[in-house]
């Protein structure tokens, strides 16, 4: 809630089931029956002021409580001075809490406020990710909101082996090891708000390289009807979702809303009538009633031998988060041959070159002529609210439904551009579906044209 005072710190708020808040306008102290009466009546003589009693169910109170809070949650630039470069790093590993509740400020130690507060702002901005650079002379801190980078901080270089190592132990990472890349996960409270974090190290010529990736559940709206497709797209993945069997593909780069448009249709179809199994890396959010499965290279658990595993466990529809090699291909093409929905996701630019890789990758066309029912391209792209300002993003999409003229031409080796050459004459193009969006006023031609760009 925008300019909004409080006069109670996070913790005691929480504890006395009271909050006192105030704006330009009026003053408000909000209180749960679990409120002492004999505080609210110190509080008012404590701050002699007149306010509105105002009694709140406990969902509202807390949803109230986060509100206030975030809004007025510590500024990331404003405690970078206070981080000193003489705190030793093993009494530092021994000695911080692994704070969950990001809101629950109580600990002064300068570089957990501070960790503190650029995770709290980097999630108050909706943004994706954290990158924490460091150079000779100091420590780059950018988040990454509606896809472009923003230098958010840029504090001394001293702070990052500091910043490192506290995100290493929130992370169960090793603080000690800094000469090979690490990956960890932790999940983060903002007030009512969860998040799951990944967490990416890398080294580099001055320290470590640090790239959080948040995900959080609340934001991802896994409705397909929100995931900007339009009419003719929409139906055509509700129709292929309906089949016992057959492989849908979904297609694009890295970051461009792949996992979400795959879990918008696991949550279609989620409906305690099919037992639904995925097999990913990572796993993005956790998803109720669908069972998922982590790949795990160390242990020899890759998506060709966790998509056997799942196989096994008498599913009717299977996830596997990438198709990388011919290996996961051919189990996938053997899943749906068998009467398994298979779905999936390529690396590759538009929906016809999806099939191109799998050629690519070994897989015969007879057997991709028989299984592979649709294939979706797509982009995410910054929408203009009504300020005609950049908020949020929505999808740009192609599809390719395999209907009996384009299996025709996957069953006898046909080239990319001749298959193309069809396609065109079918459905519209990525670009075509932007343009539509351009002349909606969703999204700007110049934002569409960089997009576009960004992924040839």
């Amino acid at each position: 809630m925008k300019n909004e005072e409080t006069f109670l710190d996070y913790n005691y708020s929480k504890d006395h089931h009271i909050i006192l808040s105030k704006n330009k306008e009026s003053s408000v102290l909000f209180y749960t029956e679990d409120a002492e009466l004999s505080l609210i009546a110190y509080i008012q003589k404590k701050y002699d002021d007149s306010f509105v009693l105002s009694k709140l169910e406990f969902s509202d109170f807390n949803k109230k409580l986060s509100d206030i809070f975030t809004e007025n949650s510590s500024n990331s630039s404003d405690l970078v001075q206070g981080v000193d470069e003489s705190i030793d790093l093993d009494t530092l590993a021994s000695d911080l809490p692994k704070t969950e509740d990001l809101l629950d400020d109580s600990n002064e130690a300068p570089v957990i406020k501070l960790i503190n507060a650029v995770l709290a702002e980097a999630i108050k901005d909706g943004a994706s990710d954290i990158h924490i650079e460091p150079y000779e002379e100091y420590l780059s801190i950018r988040f990454r909101v509606d896809g472009i980078l923003k230098e958010k901080l840029k504090p001394s270089s001293r702070v990052s082996s500091l910043l490192n190592a506290r995100i290493k132990i929130m992370s169960n990472l090793d603080i000690a090891e800094r000469r090979v890349p690490q990956d960890g996960r932790m999940s983060l409270k903002l007030g009512e708000k969860w998040v799951d974090i990944r967490v990416s190290t890398l080294p580099s010529s001055y320290g470590e390289r640090i790239v959080l990736r948040l995900l959080d559940k609340a934001e991802a709206s896994l409705d397909l009807k929100e995931l900007g497709m339009n009419d003719q797209i929409m139906q055509n993945y509700l129709d292929q979702l309906k089949n016992t069997s057959g492989i849908i593909l979904v297609t694009g780069p890295t970051g461009s809303g792949k996992t979400t448009t795959l879990y918008s249709g696991l949550s279609y179809l989620n409906d305690n009538t099919r037992n639904i199994l995925t097999v990913e890396d990572p796993i993005e959010y956790a998803l109720n009633g669908i069972g998922q499965t982590q790949v795990n290279q160390k242990v020899g658990m890759s998506f060709s031998k966790g998509l056997r595993a799942i196989l096994r466990q008498d599913p009717d529809v299977v996830m596997v988060g990438e198709i990388r090699d011919k290996e996961t291909a051919e189990t996938a093409i053997q899943a749906s041959l068998t009467g398994h929905l298979v779905l999936s996701t390529v690396h590759t630019n538009d929906a016809v070159g999806a099939i191109t890789r799998l050629y690519d990758m070994g897989v015969e066309p007879y057997l991709l002529a028989s299984t592979l029912k649709l294939v979706i391209a797509q982009r995410l792209v910054r929408k203009l609210d009504e300020k005609n300002e950049f908020s949020g993003r929505t999808g740009i999409y192609e599809s390719l439904v395999v209907d009996d003229e384009i299996k025709n031409l996957i069953h006898e080796n046909k080239s990319e551009n001749e298959i193309k050459k069809i396609s065109n004459k079918k459905f519209d193009s990525i670009y075509q579906d932007g343009l539509k969006k351009v002349e909606k006023g969703i999204t700007s031609e110049v934002e569409l044209k960089r997009v576009l760009k960004e992924s040839e």
